[in-house]
């Protein structure tokens, strides 16, 4: 049996129709405006992120990012942040998608109740995807500037990184 929140969506739907009836507001009209405006943003949003994804794919295949986290090793040992974690961090500010897939490929090799997977499971849950956001968002309003955003959502990320290993140990 279905639950209530299976109709939530048609009947906000239903709703808005019937509250812009009731308003002699032009409803499909109203929609189709809304449309192109996300047509259009779309339109903007596209080379960010097209960008975004290349760029991704392309520290992946190459190998950089293994270069990368194994160059960070000794700095992510010294705060106690496992090994296996490094590349999820790494790529968490860069990619949604890629830092899952990486969370999924830690659980499966080290469980979730493990260290590892614990820690991996506090970063995922406190952790954004920085640049991603950044992107899309300043992109969407025309900011070029992004001043201190970047600087502070990276730090913000690295303290994650840092503090979930600490906050995972205090608990094991």
């Amino acid at each position: 049996m279905k639950g209530i929140d299976s109709y939530l969506l048609p009947l906000m739907v239903v709703g808005t129709v019937i509250f812009g009836m009731v308003k002699k507001v032009r409803v499909f009209d109203c929609f189709m405006e809304g449309a192109k405006k996300g047509i259009h943003t779309l339109y903007e949003l596209l080379p960010g992120i097209t960008g975004l994804v290349v760029a991704v794919t392309m520290l992946k295949s190459s190998g950089a990012m293994d270069l990368i986290s194994r160059a960070l090793s000794p700095m992510t040992r010294l705060l106690g942040v496992p090994d296996e974690i490094t590349p999820m961090a790494l790529l968490s500010p860069i990619s949604g998608g890629g830092s899952l897939t990486l969370f999924e490929s830690v659980l499966k090799s080290y469980g979730p109740d493990s260290f590892i997977g614990q820690v991996a499971s506090v970063l995922m849950g406190s952790t954004d995807t920085t640049l991603y956001a950044v992107t899309v968002y300043y992109a969407a309003v025309n900011i070029k500037n992004t001043r201190h955003t970047l600087f502070a959502g990276l730090c913000a990320d690295f303290a994650s990184l840092v503090l979930s290993a600490f906050f995972v140990r205090l608990t094991v």
